[in-house]
């Protein structure tokens, strides 16, 4: 009997999903389903394929309660803070990441380019700027940005996309420190630092690029935003809940000239609309949201969603 399948974030878009899925089982989409109608429809599946970034689905026990044929889960994501990695290992039911797909996701620069695109939208007003016109102004004095070859930028973790973010400032011949505990950098264009303290008083840019984990949740607070330069600029294209969201919308609050660009925010999933920094966002020109379309190129989308299809198809049909 072939697998029932259900996919609870759209994929009819991306070439080849669609086909690979459908080889692999009997697929129903539900491209943007909450979760109440996920939990009244997934007791007869064999297997669940999502993504974070488009899903308001967190797969939890009342999830996981109801899928009492679930046999595997599939997220075409590095990141899967969107499951309850503990309960589903209870459960004895494996998660299909990308997360150790080296080959795969080394492929993809989509996020590493967005966090670039917000340092240099930080630096340069480009949103304010732009809404500024379509009010009709035409002040430049505003808008007075920073130029790229003067500034030290820091760089919280060295991965795939933290390396990827550093080249692509040092093109632009900024001073680059990392720190990474966990990693020896041999470049010569690139500085390592030993303590995290150096790099938040040093650094006029910092970029985050750490995956969520039990050490890093919440690692940004306010003993980092004392230590930071008052006019600083945050970009976060890793996980909001990096970031202590209370802490950083009192330390913007304190110093006007400081900036934040993120593509993410603490609990998104679940939460988002409570978000501390997507409320002060609504009056303040300090901060600039997108909604985590880090991944979110044609491209990413491609290379991304169809591996994952792939490794479905391979977890019930290996010898195919």
């Amino acid at each position: 009997m072939r697998p029932k399948i259900l996919v609870i974030t759209p994929v009819r878009h991306i070439n080849g999903v669609s086909e690979m899925l459908e080889a692999t089982g009997d697929v129903t989409y539900m491209d943007d389903p909450s979760a109440e109608e996920v939990v009244n429809v997934i007791g007869e599946y064999d297997a669940v394929y999502t993504n974070p970034n488009k899903s308001k689905v967190f797969l939890g026990r009342d999830v996981i309660d109801a899928a009492k044929a679930l046999k595997v889960i599939c997220t075409a994501s590095t990141g899967t803070n969107h499951i309850d990695k503990t309960y589903v290992s209870e459960k004895a039911i494996p998660i299909l990441a990308l997360t150790e797909e080296r080959q795969v996701i080394n492929r993809i620069s989509s996020t590493a380019e967005l966090a670039f695109a917000l340092t240099m939208d930080g630096l340069r007003n480009v949103v304010q700027s732009h809404n500024n016109a379509l009010d009709g102004e035409w002040d430049y004095t505003k808008y007075i940005g920073r130029q790229m070859n003067c500034l030290t930028i820091g760089v919280i973790g060295y991965g795939r996309l933290g390396s990827m973010y550093s080249h692509y400032c040092t093109a632009f011949d900024s001073r680059v420190i990392i720190y990474d505990p966990y990693k020896t950098i041999e470049r010569n264009d690139l500085e390592q630092v030993d303590e995290l303290s150096v790099l938040l008083k040093e650094s006029d840019v910092i970029a985050i690029h750490v995956h969520v984990t039990n050490e890093t949740m919440g690692m940004i607070n306010r003993e980092c935003f004392e230590q930071m330069k008052t006019d600083v600029l945050i970009v976060n294209t890793a996980r909001g809940d990096i970031v202590n969201e209370i802490d950083l919308v009192n330390f913007l609050k304190k110093n006007r000239e400081a900036k934040v660009a993120t593509d993410v925010l603490a609990d998104e999933i679940r939460n988002r609309m409570s978000s501390p920094l997507l409320k002060y966002a609504q009056d303040s020109e300090q901060v600039v949201i997108t909604q985590h379309i880090g991944g979110m190129t044609r491209e990413a989308q491609e290379i991304a969603y169809c591996h994952a299809a792939k490794r479905l198809h391979d977890f019930f049909l290996p010898s195919i």
